[in-house]
């Protein structure tokens, strides 16, 4: 972190709020990180906090209402603390962050073709993990993402070992494998979400396949077809959208 930098938290809301209580931003010189909620709040939060680090002034509590006196309709108010950072709140800051990002929920996107590539590119920028997985080098290396790339021969391994509460969303290239990948997803019964490409003929032959060869396990919490709550449109990044939309309604906390 820039050696002088303002820590902002929403310490109160009461109404309709951009942000809940706790939502932070750091403000230094010439950058931001984090927000409070963007909009005209945030404009004058951050000159707030620019004055203080002009002045030296090491504390502030603002008591903001969020109607057209400042031209937002919230509606609400909330209330901010502001304070100069020390050495020792950036060290308890970074790690605070460092374990947020260890916390963060695992979403395995199992085959990178097409579709796998385009929910790679669209997790890139959210908070989980996103391990991009499949035995196809070729594939792997088309992706672009800032993701986890994970080159595997046995990706029944991944799901076996990934931790409570992951996502597993399965679309390789083979019927045979997905139903694999899928019914050891389903099998672990601790997964935020379980969601198998294809079309509804696709989800009864694979409840047959269950029925058969996996001792009659049970697919009520199998979502086949995925991103169904989305447009019908059928080009990758349009079908990644309303996947992504449902994975991250499963893993994140309400």
């Amino acid at each position: 972190m820039q050696s002088r930098i303002i820590h902002v938290v929403v310490r109160e809301v009461k109404g309709s709020s951009p942000r809940d209580v706790g939502a932070e931003m750091f403000v230094a010189e010439d950058a931001i990180a984090g927000t409070i909620g963007g909009g005209r709040l945030e404009y004058i939060v951050t000159l707030a906090a620019r004055e203080m680090l002009a002045s030296g002034e090491e504390q502030r509590h603002l008591d903001q209402p969020l109607g057209p006196e400042i031209g937002q309709c919230c509606g609400g108010r909330v209330e901010l603390d502001l304070s100069l950072m020390r050495a020792a709140d950036k060290t308890r800051v970074e790690a605070r962050m460092r374990a947020a990002l260890r916390a963060r929920p695992h979403v395995y996107v199992m085959g990178a073709g097409h579709v796998g590539r385009a929910l790679a590119d669209q997790m890139q920028f959210l908070p989980v993990r996103c391990l991009l997985v499949d035995s196809r080098p070729d594939e792997l290396a088309l992706s672009g993402a800032d993701v986890e790339t994970r080159l595997s021969a046995l990706p029944e391994h991944d799901i076996v070992t990934a931790p409570a509460g992951s996502a597993f969303i399965i679309l390789t290239h083979e019927h045979s494998l997905d139903f694999l990948l899928a019914s050891e997803a389903l099998k672990r019964g601790d997964a935020a979400y379980v969601g198998l490409i294809g079309s509804r003929s696709k989800r009864a032959k694979f409840r047959n396949f269950c029925k058969k060869e996996c001792d009659g396990l049970l697919i009520d919490d199998l979502t086949c077809p995925i991103g169904a709550g989305g447009s019908r449109d059928k080009r990758p990044s349009v079908i990644a959208a309303s996947v992504v939309a449902e994975v991250m309604a499963a893993v994140l906390p309400e």
